[in-house]
């Protein structure tokens, strides 16, 4: 029985929040989370749009971490 072990060269991470300080928190955890796997941010895109069911702004992002 063979026991391989890859690494994670790329991944691509979406978080979205109603308000900017839970979404940069959200993507902080996941920041330090992927340290973990020798994994830093290549790139990062954000979005708003209003939300009318709630009534309220809804961000969003995207994170793309790749292999130090």
């Amino acid at each position: 029985m063979d026991f391989i072990l890859e690494t994670m060269g790329t991944k691509v991470e979406f978080f979205e929040a109603y308000d900017l300080r839970t979404l940069e928190k959200r993507i902080d955890e996941q920041i330090q989370m992927n340290k973990a796997l020798m994994l830093d941010v290549h790139s990062v895109s954000h979005h708003v749009v209003f939300d009318p069911d709630r009534s309220k702004m809804l961000y969003s992002a995207v994170v793309h971490f790749k292999q130090k």
